[in-house]
């Protein structure tokens, strides 16, 4: 916080600095005994009619008002993680959009527009990596009409917590009233530490198609053929099956897109009977030795905030989270339904 010669705390922002990363220090009404304070850290995305919104690194947002700040003042950004390879959040997007292909797409300025029968949101959402080229309202109005179109709701894909993100696309949306249904975050590690996860050799199979003994695993039932189409999209990609027994679906699957110098993690599955017998780290690492014989050297995977085993497995393998990114859908009318539900994994597809 911000402290005077005097001593005292003082306020050092105001609605000018919106945009910045800042941290206040706020009165707490109804606290628990004994606490009257609360710190809050992230970028303020507003200030309007004397109320403060700040995103936080999780894409959480805090409204304040500004009656109750004690303190505040303008913070540098985050320190670059010590973990993992360095990486802008614009080529992590990037990298996870070629590696999910949609069935149809198009431009709205820099903004994609994604299509997929509704298979996932990240194949049926937009992209909006940079300007549209026109008012934000106006942006907003031309995606709705393009998946009204399509009978599809209309979802914005954003991101929190890295450098280049979007906390003031996420307040603007909110604002809107716009929903966020989704969160999970993006990990990224270095490569060869997952390729040597498991050293001995395993009965991973590795293929350039997902044939029926995979898709059997697969958690989603009834792949269509736009959905074979997504799974099978992407600069080169893989499919790892660890065989079941007696003609039993696999015992655990897994699905790599290789891409320069990125290694994209989807779809790690294993048989909740044969959980726990390191399986998911078998498959891995069968990907990974292939990504790195094709030039590869970083990885990166998408994981849901409460896949708590999942994340342990990973963290175990050297990644750590890069950022946080959100699925905001368009507000609903009284009789509007989801198309789709998300149902991401350990290396989550939503």
């Amino acid at each position: 916080m911000e402290i005077s010669a005097g001593g005292r705390l003082e306020v050092r922002i105001t609605a000018a600095d919106v945009g910045k990363r800042v941290s206040v220090r706020s009165l707490i009404e109804h606290g628990p005994s004994g606490v009257k304070f609360t710190d809050t850290v992230g970028v303020l995305t507003s200030w309007d009619h004397g109320v403060l919104r700040i995103t936080r690194k999780n894409g959480e947002s805090v409204h304040i008002v500004e009656t109750a700040l004690v303190a505040g003042k303008v913070v540098p950004s985050a320190p670059a993680r010590r973990r993992g390879p360095a990486a802008s959040y614009e080529e992590l997007a990037r990298a996870a959009a070629r590696a999910w292909r949609p069935v149809e797409s198009e431009r709205l300025g820099e903004w994609e527009l994604r299509a997929a029968a509704g298979f996932t949101r990240r194949a049926n959402s937009v992209l909006p990596l940079g300007d549209p080229g026109m008012p934000l309202d106006a942006a907003l109005e031309a995606v709705r009409r393009w998946y009204a179109e399509r009978g599809l709701p209309a979802y914005v894909q954003t991101a929190t917590g890295a450098e280049g993100t979007q906390e003031l696309l996420c307040a603007e949306l909110e604002q809107r009233g716009w929903v966020r249904e989704v969160t999970a975050e993006v990990w990224v590690a270095a490569l060869a530490p997952v390729a040597d996860a498991e050293a001995e050799p395993s009965g991973v199979v590795l293929s350039r198609e997902a044939d029926e003994a995979w898709l059997a695993r697969y958690r989603r039932k009834g792949v269509s053929e736009v959905a074979l189409r997504v799974l099978t999209g992407g600069p080169s990609v893989w499919f790892a099956t660890v065989p079941g027994d007696d003609g039993a679906p696999p015992a655990a699957i897994g699905r790599c897109v290789v891409d320069g110098r990125w290694a994209g993690f989807a779809a790690v599955e294993v048989d909740p009977d044969r959980r726990r017998q390191g399986l998911a780290t078998e498959v891995m690492a069968a990907l990974a030795r292939q990504a790195l014989a094709e030039g590869a050297s970083a990885a990166w995977l998408q994981v849901e905030e409460d896949n708590e085993a999942a994340r342990a497995m990973y963290e175990r393998m050297g990644f750590a989270a890069h950022h946080a990114y959100h699925h905001y859908r368009e507000p609903r009318n009284g009789s509007e339904s989801s198309s789709e539900s998300a149902a991401p994994s350990g290396s989550g597809s939503s």
